[in-house]
């Protein structure tokens, strides 16, 4: 009796595929591809996810991969480059918190109070986007949101089947609108915030021209901070809301359902 082990080169050149698509995104993805997360531990998330998908991604690849080496070259590429704009489509809409957070923090007069953001390759960002991101990362999880992501990785499969172009002109408008919605919905979330702010330094003015021997400023600053910090207490359950609202929205693009 003969053991065949032909098809072991198919079933490898088929998984290493699915692994480039998939370890691409999870290397961007926000939550599961935070860059606090180590890039071993990383990798190990896109190896499993690879391992558990297989059996339903692998029939999307045309038969006999290995037949061609460049064609097995331009399927490589193809899966890195779809990867790539999924995840940095996804990713994009991570950027919504720091965002607000830049406006709440100049709002607020916090605008200088930088700190290192763990979720963003350890770059310094406002203290209020950092904390915003990191409490967005947690909410994700906390509300099985991750989910919504697994099923996006599982979904790009059929969105984008292998071998096929990449639909160049629909990921310019999508990274576009992506784009115009993160800068909408983070105003949108800073928008008490303006309000307040605006109010705050019309009084400031009208007190500057009522009494111009007082040091306004002096005053101002720890008011300003002050007021920031209880309004974003008070509103910190409806902004992260709002946000999680629009994140199930965003990733459902990318969802076959």
């Amino acid at each position: 009796m003969t053991l065949q082990l032909s098809f072991l080169p198919e079933i490898a050149a088929v998984f290493m595929l699915m692994f480039a698509r998939l370890g691409t995104m999870i290397m961007i993805m926000p939550a599961l591809g935070e860059s606090s997360i180590p890039a071993r531990l990383r990798l190990t998330i896109a190896l499993a996810l690879t391992l558990i998908l297989y059996p339903t991604g692998s029939a999307t690849y045309p038969a006999n991969v290995t037949d061609n080496l460049l064609h097995l070259l331009t399927l490589f590429g193809g899966e890195l480059a779809v990867g790539f704009a999924v995840g940095l489509c996804a990713k994009l809409v991570a950027f919504t918190l720091q965002t607000a957070g830049v406006i709440i923090a100049s709002q607020s007069g916090m605008a200088f109070a930088l700190g290192t953001d763990i979720s963003n390759a350890g770059q310094q960002g406002a203290l209020f986007g950092n904390y915003l991101s990191i409490l967005g990362v947690t909410l994700v999880f906390v509300t099985n949101s991750h989910y919504l992501v697994i099923s996006a990785l599982h979904d790009s499969f059929a969105m984008f089947p292998p071998g096929h172009w990449l639909p160049l002109g629909d990921f310019a408008a999508m990274a576009t609108q992506t784009v115009a919605d993160v800068f909408s919905v983070a105003v949108r979330m800073a928008a008490p915030f303006i309000v307040v702010g605006i109010v705050f330094y019309f009084g400031l003015g009208l007190l500057n021209k009522l009494m111009p021997q007082m040091q306004i400023f002096f005053i101002a600053m720890p008011v300003n901070i002050v007021i920031g910090l209880a309004l974003l207490l008070v509103l910190l359950g409806a902004i992260m809301t709002f946000y999680m609202d629009h994140f199930q929205k965003a990733l459902g693009m990318f969802t076959a359902g």
